[in-house]
């Protein structure tokens, strides 16, 4: 390793920007993280089968955390429409929040290392180095620029213009609801479970996540579910899409965004499709949020010095509960890949890296296809 430490310019102050960080810290290069939102980044994505990847990333990341990182589920079951569970399996797993992962790597980063409100809009490669360009008239130079902007990712539109996600033909629904707000009734049939129901063309599932506080103490958790259904390309999907306010967005809708009538037709359609113990979950969410089911896969992920992470690469389907661990992995396989390496002489490990990253991402994707559109019927 050379007297000056290598450096990495990170675009996006999400998960996958933080498990960039914390991985490519952990092998002594210099880190800058820039994230467009202006404001603190909230648990928007809801829960998170928590996968051995992202286990992996926090321990090689040096991250501490709590021992009871999610909340734990014993069994797997399926509900029929009459509330009747048809099918039960022991299938141990624990669950947890966009949030509590979020915040675990946030208090072990140094608190000036993300700067947000810095939008990116352009970078320009000098020999062996980057410059990079924000909205905001700031610059910053580094030995690598890692892309990890998400699904629309303004990097990957400069290396591979127009190449975007494509909408799959359906949506999640999505709801957080604090553990004691549901009734005991229904809390009884779901405890302990990870329960689904499978309807024709549509699909429900849910399980517990941590509190918005990060407790998991029973009482404190919340109830995290998750409904796909069809919703048409088009007028539809953009109505859909408009926020209470008018205004259009690409690809999903915030808690509290959502048009009143078109959460009064999800809990209308919710009472002709679902068990009574989902309905009643429905019943009490208070802020249901909706996004659109999409589908990325890139043919390349290394550009030079720059390089494409997490979903703004590879958009698996959520059926995998992969998008998280996918980003983990590509952190820390990267920061395998180029420890101990000079800045001079990161080409031939960043091919390396690529390679065996377009395998896991593709494969990962084309499952996640084919494993969604047989759920949908599509």
């Amino acid at each position: 390793m050379p007297d000056t430490k290598p450096r990495a310019i990170i675009v996006g102050g999400s998960l996958g920007g933080l498990f960039a960080a914390t991985t490519m810290l952990k092998i002594g290069w210099d880190v800058e993280v820039y994230e467009r939102s202006p404001h603190t980044l909230d648990s928007r994505g809801g829960g998170i089968v928590l996968q051995p990847d992202v286990l992996a990333a926090l321990s090689f990341g040096g991250v501490n955390h709590s021992d009871t990182l999610g909340v734990p589920s014993f069994d797997r079951i399926y509900l029929e429409r009459d509330d009747r569970v048809i099918q039960r399996s022991s299938m141990p797993q624990t669950q947890t929040s966009w949030s509590m992962v979020y915040s675990a790597m946030r208090r072990h980063l140094p608190q000036d290392l993300v700067r947000p409100g810095h939008q990116f809009v352009r970078f320009e490669q000098e020999g062996k180095s980057v410059h990079v360009f924000f909205e905001n008239g700031h610059e910053a130079r580094g030995d690598l620029l890692i892309a990890a902007d998400g699904a629309r990712s303004t990097v990957r539109e400069q290396v591979m213009p127009g190449v975007r996600p494509t909408y799959a033909g359906y949506v999640a629904w999505r709801g957080l609801v604090p553990e004691l707000e549901l009734p005991q009734a229904a809390a009884s049939v779901l405890a302990r479970t990870f329960a689904f129901q499978q309807g024709p063309r549509h699909l429900m599932l849910e399980y517990l996540v941590p509190g918005e506080d990060e407790s998991v103490r029973i009482g404190e958790r919340r109830w995290n579910w998750v409904w796909y259904l069809p919703v048409s390309p088009g007028e539809p999907l953009q109505s859909l899409l408009t926020d209470r306010s008018g205004v259009s967005h690409a690809f999903s809708l915030p808690p509290g965004s959502p048009k009143e009538s078109d959460i009064a037709a999800m809990r209308q359609k919710s009472s002709e499709l679902l068990a009574p113990t989902f309905q009643s979950l429905v019943g009490v969410t208070q802020e249901p949020f909706v996004q659109a089911i999409l589908d990325l896969q890139v043919n390349q992920m290394v550009f030079g010095r720059v390089v494409l992470t997490g979903d703004s690469a590879f958009v698996p389907r959520p059926h995998t509960a992969g998008s998280t661990a996918k980003a983990a992995a590509n952190a820390v396989a990267l920061a395998y890949a180029l420890d101990g390496v000079s800045s001079g002489n990161l080409d031939a490990a960043l091919a390396d890296w690529q390679k065996s990253q377009l395998l896991a991402g593709a494969s990962m994707t084309r499952w996640g296809i084919a494993m969604g559109d047989r759920i949908m019927g599509l």
